[in-house]
């Protein structure tokens, strides 16, 4: 088994944050569905094609890369063993037989060179330990004229509606455990398009385009309140906070649940199969 590098990562995925995300994966997939269109409308897969998807966590972008390359297949690729375990286990009842996953950090795993046509991830490449190691790693996964494509947050500010609620909601709290702050830094790893850039030298190519998207929070305030404080395990609040957090996104509820504007950037590039620099 490849070694995970990221060690610090590798603890809050195979423990409380892992666990958390797989206990509550239809409601994460659902938070960040509204990616989905921009991912892949520019990934552009098609029927046979070889697909990698990074941080692919319970599989959910794993199996639509896999449905798109019909006659190809999609692997992908988690530090996460709770993630991976339903993955496996959604793929199976689903009846998705062109899908695939392992337990790896891709900064470091040694996939077969040139093996794959495209590089997906939906706000996976974030946490990487080393983002220019990572990406060079990647690249040779990637066959020359291969296509990266992913999504990542930009930087959290008032303008941004869901930084702005989210922002008073963290103010009403204590402060977060460890591991939920190793995961929020990691976060906003790559929010400057400079650092975008910079970790991509050597691709041809590189795009970083803005994208809004709303993010689904819950199906009503106390919902949503209810599902972010599940977020760290042990936390209780007494009942004025609780209001006072269900005020916070209660301006937010809509006929289709809390609804938050987020900002990301879609970042594409290609592989030119050159030397890895």
């Amino acid at each position: 088994m490849t070694r995970i590098a990221n060690f610090d990562q590798a603890r809050a995925w195979n423990g409380a944050v892992g666990n958390h995300w797989a206990s509550h994966h239809e409601r994460y997939d659902t938070l960040v569905s509204g990616l989905n269109a921009a991912l892949f409308d520019a990934a552009a897969i098609t029927a046979g094609e070889r697909v990698l998807d990074v941080g692919c966590g319970a599989g959910a972008t794993t199996r639509i890369a896999g449905r798109l390359a019909a006659h190809g297949h999609a692997v992908g690729v988690d530090i996460s063993a709770p993630l991976l375990d339903l993955a496996r286990a959604t793929t199976t009842a689903q009846g998705v037989t062109n899908v695939a996953y392992e337990f790896a950090d891709a900064q470091t795993h040694p996939f077969p060179p040139a093996g794959y046509d495209v590089l997906i991830s939906r706000g996976g490449v974030m946490f990487f330990a080393d983002h220019v190691a990572a990406f060079r790693n990647l690249a040779r996964a990637l066959r020359p004229g291969g296509r990266l494509t992913f999504v990542c947050p930009q930087p959290a500010g008032p303008e941004v509606e869901e930084s702005r609620a989210l922002s008073l909601f963290g103010q009403l709290l204590d402060e977060p455990d460890a591991a939920t702050v190793a995961v929020q830094a990691a976060m906003a790893s790559l929010s400057d398009p400079a650092r975008i850039r910079e970790v991509l030298h050597g691709w041809d190519d590189v795009t970083v385009a803005a994208v809004a998207a709303e993010t689904t929070w819950g199906r009503d305030a106390a919902d949503a309140v209810g599902f972010v404080l599940s977020r760290t395990p042990g936390r209780t609040v007494d009942a004025a906070t609780r209001a006072a957090l269900e005020d916070t996104l209660r301006p937010y509820e809509t006929d289709r649940g809390v609804r938050l504007r987020a900002a990301v950037w879609l970042v594409t590039a290609k592989w030119g199969g050159g030397p890895h620099r």
